[in-house]
């Protein structure tokens, strides 16, 4: 049985972590507040352009630009966002099981992997599969000009023939307790087209209504070419800032669960170490009453 100095120890030991967890817990949510404000305010302008290019994509050539040449997919390439340390619950699992999974379903396309944060940097060097590049603190110092730098070698591979497309998962924020881990296709940029959950009639509908044509004051090949590069680092960066918001709301729910359960086994143990010295308090009264009996 352990004695009183023992358990006091070990509540000691429970205590100084408890308090580890509850500094971490403070600064993630210090962070949090503003990876969220800049995700949030990342969204309209990544949705904007989004559907502003998916729209002329469906009105323009394929020759128009080299982001809009659509091939048979027989070399991928994919973009992994991950945290950059650990203590955050399973948002770093979940990121890297998507990954290997996606890796796994792709492996005749001969896949490549873009790693974007030391967590899954260090799980990619353990596989087999082809690193092409590595990215580290990316989302501690988040700047736009850093995701144009990862933009400019996608599109430079892209244009070149040597990916015939580009995915990028990361994990979108939601809420503070929740994630959505988002799997989403960079290039070649799709068409707009009908919701997949319309009726039959409402897609008729869209069908059949007129499509907008678009007066080009330049010519479409300029206009594409400023235009598609920007769309891709802007979509890189919403993803760069959704994944830095979400890591820290989820490190800050893990510190606080492990702060919570960290006194609750204080309280299991000083309970224990109650019995324990009243145990020791009841055995000495008995050795004592036992040899005043004896002793008369």
């Amino acid at each position: 049985m352990a004695t009183q100095l023992d358990i006091k120890r070990r509540i000691r030991s429970v205590k100084n972590t408890q308090q580890i967890t509850r500094a971490m817990k403070f600064v993630a949510a210090a962070r949090l507040r503003r990876a969220q404000e800049r995700a949030f305010a990342a969204r309209p302008y990544a949705r904007a352009i989004s559907r502003m290019v998916r729209s002329a994509a469906l009105r323009a050539p394929e020759n128009a630009h080299a982001l809009l040449h659509r091939r048979p997919e027989k070399r991928v390439l994919l973009l992994a966002v991950s945290g950059e340390r650990g203590l955050c619950g399973a948002f770093n699992a979940n990121v890297i099981r998507s990954t290997l999974e996606f890796l796994r379903e792709h492996s005749a396309e001969n896949p490549g992997i873009i790693t974007i944060g030391r967590k899954i940097r260090d799980a990619m060097r353990k596989q087999r599969w082809k690193i092409v590049a590595e990215h580290a603190d990316m989302t501690t110092r988040l700047e736009l000009s850093r995701a144009a730098e990862i933009a400019k070698d996608v599109i430079g591979a892209y244009e070149a023939g040597e990916v015939d497309a580009v995915y990028i998962v990361f994990n979108e924020f939601k809420s503070v307790l929740a994630q959505n881990l988002t799997l989403q296709k960079l290039l070649p940029i799709e068409p707009e087209q009908a919701p997949a959950g319309a009726a039959s009639g409402d897609a008729h509908e869209k069908s059949e209504a007129p499509a907008v044509e678009y007066l080009y004051e330049q010519p479409p090949a300029e206009l594409f070419g400023r235009l598609l590069p920007r769309y891709v680092q802007v979509q890189i960066f919403r993803a760069l800032a959704e994944s830095a918001a979400a890591e820290h709301a989820a490190r800050m729910t893990a510190m606080d669960s492990a702060t919570n359960n960290a006194g609750e086994l204080i309280d299991k143990l000083t309970l224990y170490m109650n019995k324990v010295r009243q145990a020791a308090i009841t055995k000495e009264i008995i050795e004592v009453v036992s040899g005043a009996a004896s002793a008369g």
